[in-house]
């Protein structure tokens, strides 16, 4: 892939500043989050899931899991005879989601970096990654990756915060920008969400992140603005 002038490569900020920030807010990220979204998200992981097109006894693979809540709701759908694997580069968060949502026969966790999945070619049915793109520091990397995971035909499916274009988006991103770093600071947490406000800031806007997405090699990209475009959901196939 090459990377054009135009499309920013990944997130400025050194990896390892990250992954220990992770660690970090990993205790108050799930009730920030929900209180973030305007309590969307739920709404948010369901229109990603569905866009997998995954069923009972399939495979995906949950990429920046977090707190693991969308690998849990992979799990729900692909049942006890599917597999779900959700990784993540912070060990903190996967501590978090193995202790609210434990691992069991079809989900487990595993503590990877993004950039070199630890998985053989072709593996999955569908690779997922929610809020967690605008974080890597190779964007294409980051999708050439999830488009490696996947077989043939396979979905790679992105969730993230996005820039609105419509009056309402920018009232509610102006709301985002103004009131983050504030509740950031009053959980102890300032930097941390600081930080989030600027990741927002630097990702590409979603025709930008289709090309991207295209250099990756995935095909049939398509993209969707959710809650007045706060939101954008792409996905793309595998060839």
């Amino acid at each position: 892939m090459t990377d054009l002038p135009d499309r920013p490569a990944g997130n400025a900020a050194p990896p390892d500043e990250v992954r220990t920030m992770f660690d970090q807010i990993a205790a108050r990220y799930e009730p920030l989050n929900a209180v973030i979204s305007g309590f969307q998200e739920p709404r948010w992981r369901r229109r990603l899931v569905s866009a997998t097109g995954l069923g009972p006894g399939m495979r995906a693979i949950d990429v920046a899991s977090g707190t693991g809540v969308v690998a849990r709701d992979l799990a729900r759908v692909v049942g006890p005879n599917g597999h779900v694997l959700g990784v993540d580069v912070s060990a903190g968060m996967l501590a978090r989601a193995r202790n609210r949502l434990p691992a069991v026969g079809h989900l487990e966790y595993l503590v990877a970096d993004a950039m070199e999945l630890p998985v053989e070619d072709a593996t999955y049915d569908a690779a997922t990654i929610a809020f967690g793109m605008r974080n890597l520091p190779d964007y294409g990397r980051g999708f050439a990756e999830m488009r490696r995971a996947v077989r043939p035909g396979g979905i790679v499916a992105c969730l993230e915060i996005a820039r609105p274009s419509g009056v309402i988006g920018r009232v509610g991103r102006a709301w985002f920008e103004a009131v983050v770093p504030r509740i950031g600071q009053l959980a102890g947490q300032g930097d941390a969400y600081r930080y989030l406000v600027r990741s927002v800031r630097a990702y590409p806007p979603p025709e930008q992140i289709a090309a991207i997405m295209r250099d990756a090699g995935l095909v049939d990209v398509a993209w969707t603005p959710l809650t007045f475009g706060m939101v954008t959901l792409h996905t793309g196939r595998r060839p």
